[in-house]
């Protein structure tokens, strides 16, 4: 595939198709450059404490997701994390720490992959600051760098990015989380992951063959996240 083309990934660290769609990810960052794009799912006031009824509603699509896509939800995260009240859902500080990981060394992909895991395998709160840090510390990232450059990305500028992230998603037609564009010369070509889902290999292999051409039909939608939340078409 031609350098000149650009996988760019429009996502949440709380989607939960996201984290089902986490391996398609790490295969295509071995072929072409990936761009990460967060969308704000669950920000302002679609920020969520964990409460029974926030557990009963997303551990339906969590098993949905486990099942369609042979990711791994933990113990610790059905059990732990989905009944700890203490515990809020708040897409802003990952992203924040997302942002901060790739300003300072270039591995927010790779710090949002270990989110992921942090979150719906070892049930941990991806929303606090002390467990962003101790993320970063055990990817290896210099701790007072990374708050440095953390506290830098704080603010104004998750939003601005947001709002990026949610106007790309708009401009391409896409429907929510994920929706992965194939950008080439200009062109922008919407990718229907449904057929890969579970099946990195043969994605990379299609994502070495293809020509840029197919978009996604969006009369019939690959699974995903609403912009408010997984429970959305």
């Amino acid at each position: 595939m031609t350098a000149a083309t650009t996988l760019h990934y429009i996502y949440d660290p709380l989607c939960g198709w996201c984290y089902g769609a986490k391996p398609l990810i790490d295969a295509a960052r071995e072929i072409v450059p990936v761009v990460a794009h967060s969308g704000g799912m669950m920000t302002g006031s679609h920020r969520r404490p964990v409460s029974a009824q926030l557990r009963d509603y997303v551990m339906p699509h969590d098993k949905r997701i486990a099942e369609y896509t042979g990711q791994a939800f933990g113990d610790a995260y059905f059990e732990g994390l989905l009944r700890d009240t203490r515990a809020v859902f708040d897409s802003a500080p990952p992203t924040t720490a997302m942002l901060a990981a790739e300003q300072l060394a270039g591995r927010g992909l790779e710090l949002l992959g270990r989110l992921q895991t942090a979150h719906y395998v070892e049930g941990r709160r991806i929303a606090d600051e002390d467990v962003l840090m101790a993320v970063a510390a055990e990817m290896g990232l210099e701790v007072n760098a990374f708050l440095t450059a953390y506290e830098a990305c704080n603010g104004d500028v998750p939003h601005a990015h947001f709002m990026a992230s949610r106007r790309l998603l708009a401009d391409v037609g896409g429907q929510g989380f994920p929706t992965l564009v194939l950008e080439r010369a200009g062109q922008y070509h919407v990718v229907d992951v449904s057929p890969w889902l579970g099946k990195p290999q043969a994605f990379a292999h299609w994502l070495r063959q293809q020509d840029a051409t197919g978009a996604k039909d969006p009369s019939n939608p690959a699974p995903a996240c609403g912009l408010n939340g997984c429970a959305e078409p």
